[in-house]
């Protein structure tokens, strides 16, 4: 998106915590809990709630952490030297939880997992989920929703691949109970399916497992969407994430339906290399 996010905190803080456990929920989840005091001042808002996660550049390193001016950091970033500058990604608040005893707040976080050609834990964090002991230090810097709807939206209609699931679901569950539209939701295996997910009645929920087919992230929700939605009121809204492909691709089919450019939050969170696989 061009703009940012009317919900992003003008001054984000960042917020150290640390590493409770990590566990597989899932063939492709990697869920990692995260606690500690200073995260109660995290003013979670619910629906896709994200933050910019930042982890140690190795293991057993020490967490250096950029200062944050306003919303500047990239800079100040860019500035610790390389062998000391933490990973950083983004992340969706999947669960918080309130648990006011000496763990803090807690904060789950599903990080995806997929093998390169070789068959091999791709990405960083990825890696570092699977590994991560408790006690390891992390860090949050808090970005605010994007999921906005305007107070007179008729209809919601969701999209994303895997990368967008936690948002997705985190939308679905806080929607007031009345709501109508659609979701669509690909996942690269059948475990990854979650059929206990909660949605109000008047959402209708397609899932589109990739398992089999050689089509690169995205591809198949992106045909779920322009399958199931057709012309949709000018008062609805919609929000597509995941694979760029897939963002740009449905933004465009809803633009085409009579959907006006501002009432479609759209983000690609990353561009697929051919054929990622899950993790078995």
């Amino acid at each position: 998106m061009s703009e940012l996010p009317r919900l992003m905190p003008t001054d984000p803080q960042m917020f150290r915590a640390t590493v409770l456990a990590t566990a597989r929920v899932s063939p492709s989840f990697q869920r990692v809990t995260l606690g500690g005091p200073a995260l109660d001042g995290f003013a979670w808002q619910g629906h896709d709630h994200w933050f910019r996660l930042f982890v140690p550049a190795t293991p057993g390193a020490a967490l250096v952490l950029p200062e944050v001016e306003g919303r500047s950091w990239w800079q100040a970033y860019l500035a610790i030297e390389e062998a000391q500058r933490p990973h950083c990604s983004n992340y969706t608040v999947a669960d918080l939880r309130r648990t006011g005893t000496g763990t803090g707040t807690e904060i789950d976080v599903d990080v995806v997992l997929h093998t390169d050609e070789p068959g091999h834990l791709a990405g960083r964090v990825a890696r570092w989920a699977v590994s991560a002991a408790p006690g390891t230090p992390v860090a949050l810097l808090d970005q605010g929703p994007m999921f906005d709807p305007p107070a007179d939206t008729r209809r919601v209609h969701l999209a994303a691949d895997e990368s967008g699931l936690p948002g997705v679901r985190g939308i679905l569950r806080d929607l007031a109970a009345d709501t109508a539209g659609t979701a669509v939701i690909e996942v690269p295996t059948a475990d990854d399916v979650e059929p206990g997910l909660a949605h109000p009645d008047g959402v209708e929920v397609t899932w589109v497992v990739r398992e089999g087919r050689h089509d690169r992230p995205g591809a198949a929700a992106l045909q779920a969407v322009q399958a199931r939605t057709g012309p949709v009121d000018p008062l609805d809204y919609a929000f597509v994430v995941g694979e760029s492909t897939l963002a740009t691709g449905a933004r465009r089919h809803l633009r085409r339906g009579g959907l006006p450019a501002g009432r479609i939050c759209f983000s690609g969170f990353y561009k697929a290399h051919p054929h990622p696989q899950p993790v078995a």
